[in-house]
């Protein structure tokens, strides 16, 4: 049985998971992991919704408003639901001088607390290889060969 996690551990495999979600080209699991895990820690009360802040990069040129969550010592962004609207106190534009604490987990590590935490599993990729192509061989190109004949004979 696994041992149960802090909240600061929790935390920080949030901050690495997102950190390494901005960067992937495969983000989609990266990004579910961030909002189950968060979702969960504030359905459990160990983490906190603070406020709405405007969104730096608001989509189509509109306004937008994303919720402001502590959860350890560090800080996230996820997206509103209709209730928090009403129930969360609007803060402006977010502060650009505040950074989270410095973190140093390693992402496997972090996906694996996430993973345990919430239950999510990464979705299986088919194979897109055929047999044909298993079994190719390129033909090899002799640099040194030189034909008998030239073009110009």
């Amino acid at each position: 049985m696994p041992t149960a996690k802090s909240d600061s551990d929790i935390a920080q495999a949030i901050f690495t998971v997102n950190r390494h979600a901005k960067t992937a080209p495969d983000n989609q699991y990266l990004y579910a992991l961030k909002k189950e895990a968060l979702n969960l820690m504030i359905e459990k009360q160990r983490a906190l919704k603070l406020g709405l802040h405007f969104s730096k990069n608001p989509q189509k040129s509109q306004q937008q408003s994303s919720v402001l969550v502590k959860c350890g010592n560090y800080y996230f962004h996820m997206l509103p639901k209709k209730e928090d609207f009403a129930s969360l106190e609007h803060l402006g534009h977010l502060d650009d001088t505040y950074r989270n604490p410095p973190s140093r987990m390693n992402l496997k590590v972090a996906k694996e607390i996430l993973r345990t935490l919430t239950g999510l599993e990464p979705h299986k990729k088919e194979s897109t290889t055929s047999s044909f192509s298993k079994t190719y061989q390129p033909r090899q190109i002799d640099r040194f060969y030189s034909p008998k004949k030239s073009y110009f004979d």
